[in-house]
């Protein structure tokens, strides 16, 4: 599955114990399901990755759609702004709606 932040599988770098208990076992099912386990079920993880990161003046259209019915929209928007993500669409708006928004809200 596709990884919203462009850098791999969500276990990158992790690597299983030859021997995995239920403890190490619960630790990796909480992080899948805590912080970003949103990415899981976001639709842009179903869908072409180009349209959510378009060229220079390119559409931001279907990204834009995309997003409009995804459960985890608030999530993926809370986490660039969190990130301050500078480039692609995330929870439905572009970088530069983004900054619009953090500066409303400082």
């Amino acid at each position: 599955m596709w990884n919203i932040l462009g850098d791999g599988p969500l276990t990158s770098g992790l690597q299983a114990p030859d021997r995995v208990g239920g403890d190490v076992l619960h630790l990796l099912q909480d992080e899948d399901d805590g912080v970003l386990g949103w990415q899981d079920r976001a639709l842009c993880a179903q869908t072409d990755p180009e349209a959510f990161f378009p060229e220079k003046g390119g559409s931001t259209r279907e990204a834009k759609r995309v997003c409009t019915s995804c459960e985890v929209r608030s999530e993926c928007l809370d986490y660039a702004l969190a990130n301050d993500e500078r480039f692609g669409i995330w929870g439905g708006l572009s970088e530069r709606e983004r900054r619009k928004l953090k500066r409303r809200a400082v």
